[in-house]
């Protein structure tokens, strides 16, 4: 019978990974796989919970007990998702993102590379990679109307945003998933990762600058000029500064991130009530405010946050939990500790994978199958090389997914003009990791 479940995950594992080719949607074999692999549990009567020293409270029986456990945990990462997403979401309501427009003064195509670079590294850890990336190539199509170069750009920060994620407990999925599991805290991410995040943006950047493709300067685009709004600027602070906020929060009260979340979101969407009635009381109505067809901020943007990725992310966290709960991801790292015991070989390979692989399942696999402390260097090496290793290929990664729905940037243009790049940055990045923890730490 496990032979069986572990068919049915490889086979939607499979149909995830193949999501552009069959033309369906990843949540779509993501919940069908998880519903699947319950059920199976659930009517074959099989012994769960016996690995895991959390459940051992529990009876073998009792599979309600441990889904009960598992969608607890699960809930945690999707609140806080919801959470942030719903943030940002008020923050872009107000056009808060132009902001960054008036900052951009250059003509010339390599300093435009290197803004966009620094700004997606650290805009992504703080709205997350793929977030940073939609806003950033939104601009990016204001400012270029140079194609071929805004595809380079709009490859670049890909890269960018994917670094500037794996070192911030907020800046990817993957991330977030250690930081509420408590494999990472705030600083140890930081403090591990933040310098190889910076070499693996840093070293495609710079081979980048010197191509032909960033020689000379650029023309503006002929589009339309961005919509502004009174209270964009205050709410993009606003915004920023609560997601900020959430770490601090969880230090101080010891609380799941979760909580933080949603006192940030209750700050952010009073303001956003706020700004937005003095703004419809200060003015009449015009066709510059037709976009807003609901007075409330917050209603408007919970209707706008990616709910399919909610989704999705349920189905494959719940799809793995299943697995964990038979034992099944122990015994398959007991294996391989055995076949590959040098620790480092398998995060590199891993973090490679998830250029084909979503990393979210395997971060989570990960999670279910070791068993190291908080903060041991294996979990801030697996931050680092799922969160980056997705750059590779412009599917491996949810900021590639969608630059590349933005821009209809081809596949294997990606692979030869800007998938070498990133491979040099990942490898340089693990190497400085490997470096510091024996050498310098």
């Amino acid at each position: 019978m496990e032979l069986i479940i572990l068919v049915i995950f490889i086979l939607g594992y499979i149909s995830i990974t193949l999501e552009h080719a069959l033309r369906v949607d990843k949540l779509i074999p993501a919940i069908t796989m998880m519903a699947i692999l319950w059920a199976i549990v659930s009517l074959a009567h099989l012994p769960v919970f016996e690995i895991n020293p959390e459940l051992k409270e529990l009876e073998e029986s009792d599979v309600k007990g441990v889904l009960v456990h598992h969608l607890g945990k699960t809930a945690e990462i999707l609140i806080f998702l919801i959470g942030a997403m719903t943030i940002v979401e008020i923050v872009d309501y107000f056009n808060g993102f132009y902001t960054f427009k008036k900052l951009i003064k250059t003509k010339s195509k390599a300093r435009l590379l290197w803004i966009f670079g620094i700004l997606a590294f650290f805009l992504s850890a703080i709205i997350d990679n793929l977030t940073a990336t939609i806003v950033l190539v939104t601009i990016l199509q204001k400012i270029v109307n140079d194609k071929k170069l805004r595809l380079w750009m709009a490859g670049m920060v890909v890269i960018a945003a994917n670094a500037g994620g794996a070192w911030s407990p907020i800046g990817d999925v993957t991330t977030t998933m250690l930081w509420i599991a408590d494999k990472v805290t705030v600083v140890g991410l930081i403090f591990n990762v933040g310098i190889p995040s910076i070499i693996c943006m840093v070293v495609p950047f710079f081979i980048a600058s010197i191509l032909p493709i960033f020689n000379g300067s650029f023309q503006d685009s002929q589009e339309e000029a961005f919509e502004t709004h009174a209270m964009g600027t205050p709410i993009l602070i606003i915004g920023l500064s609560s997601i900020v906020f959430v770490p601090f929060f969880k230090i101080i009260t010891h609380l799941p991130p979760y909580i933080g979340m949603m006192l940030s979101l209750a700050i952010v969407a009073t303001c956003g009530e706020i700004f937005s009635r003095r703004h419809l009381s200060l003015t009449k109505p015009s066709s510059d405010h037709t976009t807003h067809e609901t007075p409330s901020p917050l209603h408007h943007s919970l209707t706008r946050i990616e709910l399919p990725s909610i989704l999705f992310f349920l189905g494959i966290l719940m799809a793995v939990a299943a697995l964990e709960s038979l034992g099944m991801l122990y015994t398959f790292a007991k294996d391989l500790k055995v076949a590959i015991p040098n620790s480092d070989v398998v995060v590199g390979l891993l973090g490679i994978l998830s250029a084909i692989i979503d990393n979210v399942p395997l971060v989570a696999a990960g999670i279910g199958m070791f068993d190291y402390a908080i903060d041991d260097q294996f979990w801030h090496l697996m931050a680092y090389a799922a969160g980056t290793g997705g750059s590779i290929l412009i599917i491996g990664s949810a900021a590639g997914v969608v630059a590349m729905g933005m821009e209809k940037i081809n596949f294997f243009w990606y692979l030869r003009k800007i998938g070498w790049l990133a491979f040099l940055g990942f490898l340089a990045g693990l190497l400085a990791f490997i470096i510091m923890r024996d050498f310098v730490l």
